[in-house]
């Protein structure tokens, strides 16, 4: 049993993932990427469709967001929900976010059955993302400081302290600090900056993983 969840963090994958699953002459081959927007969702359906232009059906499904909030199923031609629907299926009761399964389907000559379908679609997805590695992410906002070089010592002692992300510096005179910040450790960064005068801090709200 995998550990409980912090609020600011969302399980995806690390790594893509395989799988096969065979049926009455029909080969479904899967594939499970991790994917960060839409972008590269397609970047990922069009590398397939040219790798395996010969095959009948490239049925997919995806979920992004840290709560999984945007998310799409595709039956590429099966019928309505027997493909697209439990490939979505897999990823969900896996609690993957950020994560594309594409199943590409060779026909065998045999009609498998809506029943046979969803089946397949779902066993070959599940082999998928059970074969990929997996992470915690965490949700972070960026947070630019500046500060005289004097400053350099506290404030890195509360980088190390709290174990924030360093995403760029630079320590001249005047120093630039550009950090990655966890939602869960938010607050309590401002305030211990707060109490450092000769630090300024430019916020920025956007969060991502």
């Amino acid at each position: 049993m995998r550990e409980e969840l912090q609020p600011d963090e969302h399980l995806t994958l690390a790594g893509p993932g395989e799988g096969l699953f065979k049926d009455r002459g029909s080969k479904f081959l899967a594939f499970a990427y991790p994917v960060e927007d839409a972008e590269q969702v397609r970047a990922r359906l069009d590398e397939l469709r040219r790798r395996f232009h010969d095959a009948r059906h490239h049925c997919y499904a995806y979920r992004l967001g840290a709560d999984g909030a945007e998310s799409r199923a595709n039956d590429d031609g099966e019928p309505s929900h027997s493909a697209g629907t439990p490939i979505l299926g897999q990823l969900r009761s896996r609690e993957l976010t950020d994560a594309l399964v594409v199943v590409v389907r060779y026909f065998g000559g045999t009609k498998l059955g809506v029943p046979g379908l969803v089946n397949a679609y779902k066993t070959a997805a599940a082999e998928a993302l059970d074969a990929a590695p997996r992470r915690v992410a965490v949700l972070a906002r960026p947070l630019a400081l500046r500060f005289p070089y004097a400053w350099s010592s506290p404030v890195m002692a509360l980088v190390k302290e709290l174990s924030l992300g360093v995403a760029g510096q630079d320590f001249q005179a005047d120093c630039r600090l550009e950090l990655r910040v966890r939602l869960g450790l938010w607050e309590r960064v401002l305030a211990r900056l707060e109490r450092m005068p000769g630090v300024s801090i430019e916020r920025h709200e956007a969060p991502g993983a």
